[in-house]
This record gives structure tokens, C-alpha cells and sequence, in this order.
């Protein structure tokens, strides 16, 4: 099990439309390999894989060699930098929506 990456190169990996795209479709399979990723998605193989070295280094794949194949899978503890970040301001909108919630009471009670 590999570390999780910080939150900037999660959210830096994961702003490219085309990468994010990529990790979507790798979420979507149990496992998949490079040849399937390019298929149908307008991409060449190359960019697949540059796109699987940059999810890769963030720690958002995992790749399992098989012979001439190699599978990748999407590592769920990669996004834990993501989800710690966004937990954290999903307690400031809970906050302020609570404080919204006693004003309207207080000007319409």
C-alpha cells in the first residue's frame, strides 16, 4: 500500500480533464489495461500511459503485470488528502447554513 499523496498533487493530477477522465474509466473497472483505456477514448496510447504515470505518482493507480499486460485499478486511499480537505469545509457550509437558518428564524419567526 503506497502513502497517500498530498492534496496538491491529487488535485494537480486530477485537473487535467482528459487524466480525469482516464481515473473515471479505471474507477468504473474492477481492473483495465492500456489498450482498453485507448479504445474509444480519442487519445493515443501514448497519452494513456503518460496520463497512468501522472495517477500513478499521485498514488490514485496501481498497476498488477500479466505477462504482456499490465492492469491498472484505482487506489481508493489516494483520494484520503481529497476527502480529509473537503471534509473540512463541508463542516464550515454546515456552520454557516446553521447560522443562516437562525437568522431567517430570527427576522421570520
Amino acid at each position: 500500500m503506497t502513502e497517500a499523496a498530498p492534496i496538491n498533487a491529487v488535485m494537480r493530477t486530477l485537473a487535467d480533464p482528459t487524466r480525469r477522465a482516464v481515473f473515471e474509466r479505471i474507477v468504473m473497472s474492477d481492473e483495465i489495461t492500456v489498450v482498453e483505456l485507448t479504445r474509444g477514448s480519442g487519445v493515443t496510447q501514448g497519452a494513456i500511459s503518460q496520463h497512468l504515470k501522472a495517477l500513478k505518482l499521485a498514488g490514485l493507480v496501481a498497476e498488477r503485470p500479466e505477462g504482456r499486460n499490465v492492469y491498472y485499478r484505482a487506489q481508493p486511499e489516494g483520494l484520503a488528502p481529497l476527502v480529509d480537505w473537503m471534509s473540512h469545509y463541508g463542516v464550515f457550509w454546515r456552520d454557516r447554513f446553521a447560522n443562516l437558518r437562525t437568522l431567517l428564524k430570527e427576522i421570520d419567526p
